[in-house]
């Protein structure tokens, strides 16, 4: 066993790597897995069925793997599922899944991949999908059944609404309220929110040919910045001049997707599974 704390608190049905440090007035509460280099900074509390792999870092206030806030919720196993090396700052709460979700394969699971960082305060609620080398900035809130795809940046205070989807490196503004999916490579920002810009510098952070970069970059301008034609005739314009180019691809579907849910949203109708 690892370097823990005298007045660390441990349940014997929990599973730790040899390696696992756990500080003072941690408290482990069921049958919790943590795999080798994990650290529990004092006074981070860890509950339920929940499953978190190598390198991940809880610093104090932190509780993970409470029990949905869903008034439906009546006591069900529950699960929440992580990945690999991420950062879990002061106070950031994360919920269980709940049973009346998605499908009968994913119900009851909150699921979080590698490579993340949650600031402070942050919160990811029952039912929600987080991908990898996503930042989620200070008092950053997502309610329930929320899929956040990869590298997607929420800067602070920004809020979204059930059953919404941020897309793939995708930029949201502080203070922003997402109420409709935000699409992929753009930059999202206000409040009601709309589409400011491509978010060129986080595809070329994600190391997308210079080329690429502007054809998004145009496509965006045409489909949801500009004003010169309809959504529907640049969405048309750019599927015809670009149908083999997988990033204008991944937009369209996304924007096609958002059309035929509610409300903007794709996973919306997945909302009666879960009443």
């Amino acid at each position: 066993m690892g370097r823990i704390h005298a007045r660390a608190v441990i349940d014997e049905r929990a599973q730790l790597a040899d390696d696992v440090r756990v500080g003072a007035n941690c408290v482990i509460e069921g049958p919790v897995q943590l795999g080798a280099g994990c650290v529990l900074h004092p006074q981070v509390t860890l509950m339920g069925d929940t499953v978190a792999g190598e390198g991940n870092i809880f610093f104090p206030g932190a509780v993970i793997g409470a029990p949905p806030q869903d008034l439906k919720y009546d006591g069900e196993h529950v699960r929440l599922r992580i990945g690999d090396r991420n950062h879990f700052r002061e106070h950031v709460t994360v919920h269980a899944g709940t049973l009346q979700s998605r499908s009968n394969e994913e119900a009851g699971v909150t699921k979080i991949g590698s490579d993340n960082l949650f600031m402070v305060g942050s919160h990811v609620a029952h039912d929600c999908r987080v991908g990898n080398r996503v930042v989620m900035a200070n008092h950053v809130l997502l309610a329930g059944h929320i899929a956040v795809r990869d590298g997607a940046i929420l800067n602070g205070a920004s809020a979204c609404h059930h059953f919404t989807t941020v897309g793939r490196l995708a930029y949201v503004g502080g203070l922003t309220r997402i109420t409709q999916d935000v699409p992929p490579f753009t930059i999202v920002e206000g409040h009601p929110a709309r589409v400011r810009a491509c978010n060129v510098i986080g595809l070329q952070r994600a190391g997308v040919a210079a080329e690429d970069v502007e054809i998004v970059r145009r496509v965006v301008r045409d489909i949801l910045v500009s004003d010169r034609i309809s959504a529907a005739e640049a969405m048309a314009a750019a599927d015809a001049a670009h149908p083999e180019h997988p990033l204008v691809q991944e937009l369209l579907e996304a924007l096609r997707a958002a059309e035929a849910g509610r409300q903007g949203r794709a996973q919306e109708p997945r909302r009666e599974a879960a009443s």
